[in-house]
């Protein structure tokens, strides 16, 4: 068996706001529960863009992103049992969690009381930081890696690990299916995925944008409907219209406004975490016992049901895929809104 490298190449920021450089990075050797992965193609997700910007907490540096990885086991621990070398896998948003609490053992890992240990920019048991799937290779325990179906190719499975979760999770808690209104607020990265995965599920899916420029996307990509939230005739028109609104954007909304697009009982969940906090009128959830609420990541049960629900709908993320030495430029497309609708790197065009 193959014995897994422990100095990996990977793209990093040294410094807060710092442009990503190559450089190289430790990974820890193959244990006894652990599954080393050659990685192929790592997602990057606009939260990677916050964190190298120090925009939501302190970070650790050097910080190599990634947390939409999908690659090929090459070395696996003695025992280990769900794996074998050759398995295609992924990697999502977090790599360990303490496995004792209610929400660990309920397979809500994700909600973990002592905190999921994230795939970057967080700390080991042992006080090492984690390193993301910007590199070309990672060493897991198997609890947290994913099983890639067959039918689904690594460059769009890659995304999923936390696009596709991030959107199923929710669409799933609150029952999109055949007779729910479904808005999804936002088509990017996110909002991209929250659209295929609604209308798989049977929902009638709307898309509330500001503009018109990407309506003919959204109707290829599975809505019924697309609206400009620019246009002032939205809200009025759409009152009361949804049981369900997804926000998949990082910008603060008019919650009020959104809010009243609710019929009884729907629910506005937001998935996209503005950098600023936003306030709204208790009123607005009141008067038609409306609910706001957020949503994270999948747990890891969960994020194999999207991986196998993605496979069997045929699903999979709408990309363009990079080699590493654009990765800073692909952040700057990323703010600017320049991306249909996730960039994926070539993990090959590190090995150069």
């Amino acid at each position: 068996m193959a014995t897994s490298p422990t100095t990996v190449t990977a793209y990093a920021a040294p410094a807060p706001k710092a442009p990503l450089e190559r450089t190289t990075v430790p990974r820890r050797p193959v244990g006894e529960r652990d599954v080393a992965i050659e990685i192929k193609y790592a997602g990057i997700c606009h939260s990677d863009i916050h964190q190298v910007r120090d925009e939501w907490f302190e970070g650790i540096f050097p910080m190599v992103p990634g947390h939409e990885i999908a690659g090929v086991v090459t070395e696996v621990g003695p025992g280990v049992t769900r794996y074998a070398v050759g398995d295609r896998v992924g990697v999502g948003c977090m790599v360990d969690s303490c496995g004792r609490c209610v929400n660990c053992r309920a397979g809500e890992e994700q909600f973990c009381l002592e905190g999921s240990i994230q795939t970057y920019n967080g700390r080991l048991p042992d006080g090492s930081p984690t390193y993301g799937g910007y590199s070309t290779h990672i060493v897991v325990d198997e609890d947290f890696v994913l099983r890639i179906p067959d039918s689904l190719e690594l460059d769009v499975a890659a995304p999923l690990l936390c696009a596709g979760i991030t959107t199923y999770s929710p669409l799933a808690h609150w029952k999109a299916g055949p007779g729910r209104k479904v808005a999804v607020v936002g088509l990017g990265g996110l909002g991209h995925m929250g659209v295929k995965i609604a209308h798989a599920m049977g929902a009638e899916v709307t898309v509330l944008s500001q503009s018109l420029r990407k309506k003919d996307d959204g109707l290829r990509l599975g809505a019924d409907h697309y609206y400009a939230t620019s246009d002032p005739e939205t809200f009025t028109r759409l009152a009361g219209a949804f049981d369900l609104i997804l926000n998949t954007v990082s910008a603060n909304l008019d919650l009020d406004a959104y809010l009243s697009l609710l019929r009884l009982d729907g629910a506005l969940v937001h998935v996209g975490a503005p950098e600023h906090p936003s306030s709204f009128n208790q009123f607005s959830l009141i008067g038609m016992r409306r609910s706001m609420a957020g949503s994270s990541i999948g747990g890891i049960r969960e994020t194999q049901e999207m991986l196998d629900f993605c496979a069997e709908h045929g699903l999979g993320a709408e990309i363009e895929v990079i080699t590493a030495d654009r990765i800073n430029e692909a952040y700057e497309r990323v703010t600017a809104s320049d991306v249909r609708y996730r960039f994926v790197i070539d993990i090959a065009s590190l090995h150069d």
